[in-house]
């Protein structure tokens, strides 16, 4: 496993920014799904700035343990827990997802809940970082997956010229060896990882015009290409292109009619 992993956004000041409102636009649906019960030990994989993190201790009443590789990223979750007044919710550790290092020897096999949000997708092993997930529990200690399926979304009416740009955007994934498809395979990973699933859904990310969140969903959008600027021109988008693209998204955002339609998936198993 020496190939590195590498997060095609980066961790700079506009990449947080965008990362904390999509939080807003998410956290609750994923909470939905995890449904945290009160004593639950809950291990957070790639806990990024810790919103989700907080919420799922809030509902637990236990802190959750947080691993993050970026300490950019720890020093913002910190910042945001402090001015919340929940910093005890949060005990970050900062340490590669897959390192042995993250937990102490007595932790390991002792949490009730390992879950990972966005981490798979951007990971060349992820088989891996299932695998330590599994160990990370007791036995009967749930596994949950959430991740993307690029192909999945859709906008409509279609803005001009953004869908060659999205295409280019889900090129970077496999020319830094990793998957973009992996929604499609939490519960495999799961299984080869030797849980034992027993859900799986969908979870819903999307809106429509009229809607008051709307604008920030296109705006995330904008901002994932931003973010992968560099890399999403090196697969073949010209600068005139990649900004027409987001001038577009800039007046569709505006039609009366336009929808945003997407969803990440989202799977649970259980260790023997």
């Amino acid at each position: 496993m020496s190939q590195p992993s590498q997060y095609v956004h980066g961790t700079g000041q506009e990449e947080q920014q965008r990362l904390t409102r999509l939080n807003d636009l998410i956290n609750a649906a994923s909470l939905r799904e995890l449904n945290p019960q009160p004593g639950e030990r809950i291990l957070d994989f790639g806990s990024g700035l810790g919103q989700l993190s907080r919420a799922m201790a809030r509902l637990s009443g236990v802190p959750v343990v947080g691993i993050e590789r970026s300490a950019d990223q720890i020093r913002e979750a910190l910042d945001q827990a402090e001015a919340a007044g929940e910093r005890e919710l949060l005990d970050l550790r900062q340490a590669d997802v897959f390192s042995e290092l993250a937990l102490t020897p007595t932790e390991w096999g002792q949490f009730d809940v390992a879950h990972a949000r966005f981490l798979l997708e951007h990971v060349p092993y992820p088989e891996a970082i299932v695998r330590t997930m599994v160990r990370a529990v007791r036995p009967g200690g749930r596994i949950v997956l959430e991740d993307d399926d690029h192909d999945v979304l859709r906008l409509w009416p279609e803005p001009p010229g953004v869908r060659v740009v999205w295409d280019a955007y889900v090129r970077t994934y496999d020319r830094l060896g990793n998957d973009p498809y992996i929604g499609r395979r939490l519960v495999q990973l799961l299984h080869d990882a030797g849980a034992r699933p027993r859900r799986s859904t969908w979870v819903y990310f999307g809106s429509c015009s009229g809607r008051p969140e709307f604008p920030d969903y296109v705006r995330n959008l904008a901002g994932l290409f931003i973010g992968a600027r560099e890399l999403v021109q090196a697969c073949g988008i010209t600068t005139p292109q990649f900004e027409d693209a987001l001038d577009a998204l800039d007046v569709w955002e505006r039609r009366p009619d336009a929808a945003f339609w997407y969803a990440y998936a989202w799977a649970e198993a259980v260790r023997p």
